[in-house]
């Protein structure tokens, strides 16, 4: 039988002198956590890719280091549910459409962006950082038809391992979060809201574990959803990924499994989910600042199959 005491057996010699130089955690020095709104932003890189239909063109104009205009033009169709049409296939209507937008961006990180479109939609985005620890941001989208308008307003505030946020919009919505760092690969936290128009309000908590080479979520929330998400980084350029949305109140589950490759000159995204949908997005770059792009989405169930091109021209 082999001899286990110290001094006698090399196993546990290396074993106890592995212990001794792994370094300890310090509690009071533990790194800052990503926003809760990000905690699942690595998996969604892989799982929503940019999927559109028809014609997409995107020039983007720089007047100098801070300041530049972007041209984009869309020719697709506009999906209406099969309920509003006493149909079960969906239906398609083209339309087309030309977005102007500014976008000024400061050397410390500020910036201001605007998007109009030729149906009369504004949308405009705002950043200011008022220290390292303070920030704010504005998201808006202005309609002239009833009921479009929406206005959102964050505060950020960071701590030394963790960090909150303050939301308010319209129409009478308040919302808070705070993640904290539990160790170096684990953190926590919880969000609530309230919807004063509708008189509702909930409750959630999530899970972040972060790893060398894979990041794991978790979150639960008052309104009957629980999901779960893993992303695995194989190399340096695929990274698999993988989804699970569960609704406690109907008894329906959702998975989903994806995959996010990043080539040379290429970069592919695809999904696959029990419900059968497929999709698949690549952009080939031909020259620096021209990309050529590719859109697939097949739902064989619903009859809805979406195929689209499109080019985008400037950084």
């Amino acid at each position: 039988m082999p001899n286990f005491t110290k001094g006698t057996s090399p196993v546990v010699q290396q074993a106890l002198k592995d212990l001794e130089e792994e370094p300890k955690t310090d509690y009071l020095n533990l790194p800052p956590p990503v926003r809760y709104e990000d905690i699942q932003r690595e998996v969604m890189m892989a799982l929503k890719p940019d999927v559109f239909e028809g014609l997409r063109f995107e020039i983007t104009r720089p007047l100098n280091q801070n300041f530049f205009l972007t041209h984009s033009l869309f020719m697709g169709n506009l999906e209406l549910p099969g309920a509003a049409t006493g149909s079960k296939q969906m239906l398609k209507v083209p339309v087309g459409t030309y977005e102007f937008g500014a976008n000024l961006i400061s050397e410390k990180g500020h910036f201001a962006l605007g998007r109009i479109t030729t149906d009369g939609r504004l949308s405009g985005r705002l950043k200011y950082d008022f220290a390292d620890w303070l920030s704010s941001r504005v998201n808006m989208q202005l309609s002239n038809e009833a009921g479009q308008s929406q206005v959102m307003g964050d505060i950020d505030v960071k701590g030394k391992d963790w960090n909150g946020q303050l939301k308010l919009g319209t129409p009478q919505f308040l919302g808070l979060n705070y993640f904290q760092s539990l160790t170096p690969s684990l953190s926590a936290g919880g969000e609530f809201f309230w919807l004063g128009g509708q008189l509702r309000s909930g409750l959630g908590l999530a899970l972040r574990h972060t790893g060398q080479q894979h990041i794991a979520t978790m979150q639960v929330a008052t309104t009957g959803i629980l999901s779960a998400q893993y992303a695995h980084k194989v190399t340096d350029k695929v990274t698999l990924a993988t989804d699970l949305l569960y609704h406690w109140a109907s008894r329906e589950a959702t998975a989903t499994v994806g995959y996010d490759v990043t080539l040379r000159q290429a970069r592919l995204q695809g999904k696959i989910d029990s419900a059968g949908v497929v999709s698949c997005y690549i952009m080939e770059r031909f020259a620096p600042g021209i990309n050529f792009l590719l859109s697939a989405e097949l739902d064989h169930a619903h009859k809805n199959y979406k195929f689209g091109f499109g080019f985008t021209a400037g950084e």
